[in-house]
This record gives C-alpha cells, sequence and structure tokens, in this order.
C-alpha cells in the first residue's frame, strides 16, 4: 500500500520581527519533517497589509537562515515572493469559498465591532448578535461569520486527528470569515491555502486549539476532504517570567535583537529537540 509523504508548512505572518515562540514552531515542523523525510513549504501570510513591512519579509529570511531551517518549496527572498508567492496572488480562490459558503446559506453579516463584542460577553466571545438580524451580506462595510446552529454537534478531538489534544475547549464561536476591510479572514485564508498546497501535516502551538477546530468545521462546509485528514501536532507554549506566552501583540523579545545581540539559537534548538524526544 503506497504512503502519502509527509507536506508541512512554515507560516510566518509579516507583521511584526520575529519572537522565540515562532522560532520554537518553525524548529519543530522543520526537525519533524526532516525526521519523517517529508517536505516543507515556506507560506509567508501578508493578507493584513495594514502591518505589513519589507523589513519584516527580510527578517523572515534572515530568522530562518539563523536557525538553520531549509525548505523545499516557497519564496527565496522577499522579490520572489512579492512577485509569485503572496497571498495577493490567491484571492480568486478565498472569493471562491466565500462565494460557496454564501450560496450554501452559511454565513450572515455582522456590525459588531470587538469593542462592541467585549462590552457584551464577558468572555470576548462573540454572542451571535448580528445573526438573525438579517443584514445584507452585499454591504460591503460589514464583515461576514459562520452560521453555528445549535444542532451542530462539536466533533471529538480523536476524529480531528490531533497530537497533543486539549482536555476541554470552550465552544466554538460564530468566527468571521470575511473582514469589514473585505479581505478573507485567517481562518477561510488559512484552510484555502492548506487545501491548495495540499498540506497534510501542521505543526501549531496550543494556543491554536480553537483555530483548528473552526478550520476542520470550514472543511466540512465546503467539502475539503483532504484538509479533513490531516494530521495537526499542537506543542507547548514558550512562556515569559510572568507564565504569559510570547507573541508579537504582548511586545515579546525578537529573534532579530538576539541576532543583533550576538546570541545563538542553541537553547532554542535544544528546546525544540527536548519536546520531540520527551
Amino acid at each position: 500500500m503506497q504512503t502519502t509523504a509527509l507536506y508541512t508548512r512554515i507560516a510566518p505572518t509579516p507583521s511584526g520581527y520575529l519572537h522565540p515562540g515562532n522560532g520554537l514552531s518553525f524548529l519543530l515542523t522543520w526537525m519533524i519533517a526532516r525526521r519523517a523525510g517529508g517536505r516543507i513549504l515556506l507560506r509567508i501570510d501578508d493578507l493584513d497589509r495594514a502591518r505589513y513591512r519589507p523589513e519584516y519579509v527580510e527578517d523572515i529570511f534572515e530568522t530562518l537562515d539563523w536557525l538553520g531551517i531549509d525548505y523545499d518549496e516557497g519564496p527565496r527572498d522577499r522579490t520572489d515572493f512579492e512577485q509569485n508567492w503572496s497571498q495577493h496572488q490567491r484571492l480568486d480562490l478565498y472569493a471562491a469559498a466565500l462565494t460557496q459558503l454564501r450560496n450554501q446559506g452559511q454565513v450572515f453579516a455582522c456590525a459588531c465591532s470587538r469593542k462592541q463584542i467585549r462590552q457584551r460577553s464577558a468572555d470576548g466571545t462573540y454572542p451571535g448578535t448580528c445573526a438573525s438580524v438579517g443584514r445584507s451580506l452585499d454591504d460591503e462595510s460589514l464583515a461576514w461569520r459562520v452560521y453555528l446552529p445549535e444542532r451542530v454537534a462539536p466533533v471529538p478531538w480523536p476524529q480531528w486527528r490531533t497530537v497533543n489534544p486539549p482536555d476541554d475547549v470552550r465552544p466554538l464561536e460564530a468566527f468571521v470569515v470575511k473582514q469589514k476591510n473585505g479581505f478573507p479572514a485567517y481562518q477561510l485564508a488559512s484552510l484555502v491555502d492548506d487545501t491548495h498546497f495540499e498540506i497534510n501535516f501542521i505543526v501549531r502551538g496550543q494556543d491554536l486549539w480553537e483555530s483548528t477546530r473552526a478550520q476542520q468545521y470550514l472543511a466540512q462546509l465546503l467539502g475539503q476532504t483532504h484538509f479533513q485528514r490531516t494530521i495537526f501536532w499542537h506543542h507547548p507554549l514558550l512562556l515569559d517570567e510572568a507564565g504569559r506566552k510570547l507573541s508579537k501583540s504582548k511586545g515579546a523579545g525578537s529573534l532579530r535583537a538576539w541576532r543583533k545581540a550576538g546570541r545563538s539559537p542553541q537553547k532554542l534548538i535544544e528546546r525544540a529537540a527536548g519536546l520531540l524526544d520527551s
């Protein structure tokens, strides 16, 4: 019986300089793929052009080189990325998925801002405010969210082919698939990209369990059977001294600063190897 070769991806976002948490995830992806004789795609997620900077793209290539990470497919430098690999060259694929969801009656228009959601929901979960309002999907100032009827039962973690599943997870909310600026939201774009490139193994931090769940639900709606067979490996996060995850939004120190200070990536490499061998 022929087995399918492992094909994974490294998917940084050029919205800031990469931090140690990014480095850990990239190293784990690379180590797993190379141990399994698999292939790696470099996919740079640049839909958020408001925070995009050329220097952040350059930082991606410099960081991968510093970490000793190679890959088999994807852009070789910033020019190659802009000309041949940008997500903006796949807008038609995202639009087709959004049209399919609309035609199936799976989305509704939402006018709620993040501030309004926080005011109405103690835990920040979308409370379904616009689900029954009937706003026009043709209103370009509104976001699109996926309906989550009560009859939709949660998919058990074992069926998601996931490594290190959570003990529990909060209920899936009616998440955004189209932003108010007209661009596809992360959950839809990531699913479409992984399906387009035929990725079958995805490494993620434990903070992205809900993304896996949302994207698996989207895959069911869109009939993306390949994605439903994908295996996920959710790894423990790097935490700061206060026990908080390292992230660009929280002001985590950058790997660029490490390089400028002459620091070696060896401890990060050892941390990744230790997680795989534990």
